[in-house]
């Protein structure tokens, strides 16, 4: 094989292992492309993608395109003459770039497809109480996170991951996995799969702030997954007295019956702070009243009574 000459695409912090893994195990990566600079912050100054941060410091040609399409764009991209492409965590992209190197392009996906395709597969895997999810490396093809399998990694999901936890060990195990498809690709011997997909696969559709929201109509382990697949972002809400309050850590009270209605307050203003679900009740352990800090639930109410 050849000398692998690699683009590499990505974002978030999510994608920086993949790419430091490449980098650390002397893979020529000729440029990386990332998102443009965003302004944040009071001063909206403009921040750097921590894809770009890491390879500027290794000093890494950067792309930051705002359009994929346009022919300055893909002339530059071509003029690196890549013959492989590795994407995590990026956008959707068109065919005329993924078709691009002559060895395909691959993705790393934090699912076990066909299972939980989409935007936020880490979240869903919680919030749906599964016990097992994990990474696949797939070549891309139009229709997204559809191509063909090239390996994939299981990864159990504890009682006590949320979702800040699972992506840690998901963002590494995805690097691992980048490595060992990459080296495949450089011998030669990858045998993808075609994805066989299923009336039974689950959806990762992209999570916005009203589908945060929690409800109380469901049972109360229900509620807490939910509440840990969006902790600690983007976070489960709840309106609790007329203030919204972000939720990030429940338990479910295993030996507390109440009889009231869901949603209602149980709580003595010192210790504890319950809520009735619609089959049992959960004890919020960890909060964040609106235009305050985060904290444990005791400290909260040493300063802000509940009125039950």
């Amino acid at each position: 094989m050849k000398d692998l000459r690699i683009v590499f695409m990505g974002t978030p912090d999510f994608a920086v292992p993949t790419l430091q893994t490449l980098v650390e195990h002397k893979y020529n990566v000729v440029a990386v492309i990332t998102a443009p600079d965003k302004p944040a912050g009071r001063g909206q100054k403009l921040n750097q993608s921590p894809v770009k941060e890491y390879a500027v410091e290794q000093g890494i040609p950067v792309l930051q395109p705002t359009n994929l399409k346009s022919e300055a764009f893909l002339e530059e991209l071509r003029s690196y003459k890549a013959n492989l492409q590795v994407i995590v965590a990026f956008r959707m992209l068109p065919k005329v770039v993924w078709a691009m190197p002559e060895l395909g392009s691959f993705n790393i996906h934090a699912s076990l497809l066909p299972q939980y395709r989409g935007a936020a597969p880490i979240n869903w895997a919680i919030i749906n109480g599964e016990k097992e999810t994990g990474v696949t490396s797939f070549f891309l093809k139009h229709e997204i996170d559809t191509g063909d399998l090239i390996y994939q990694e299981q990864v159990p999901i504890l009682e006590e991951d949320d979702f800040g936890s699972l992506y840690e060990k998901l963002k590494y195990k995805g690097a691992d996995l980048a490595l060992r498809t990459v080296q495949a690709i450089e011998r030669g011997d990858v045998q993808p799969q075609p994805q066989l997909t299923s009336q039974e696969a689950k959806h990762a559709s992209k999570i916005f702030k009203d589908t945060c929201a929690i409800n109380w109509n469901q049972p109360a382990e229900q509620v807490r997954n939910f509440i840990r697949g969006l902790s600690p972002y983007p976070t489960a809400w709840a309106n609790l007295n007329g203030k919204n309050f972000k939720i990030y850590k429940v338990e479910v009270l295993k030996d507390t019956a109440y009889t009231s209605e869901p949603g209602t307050l149980h709580t003595d203003n010192k210790t504890f702070l319950h809520i009735q679900t619609a089959a049992g009740a959960v004890s919020i352990l960890d909060l964040q009243m609106e235009g305050k800090k985060r904290m444990p639930v005791q400290d909260l109410l040493r300063g802000f009574n509940f009125e039950v």
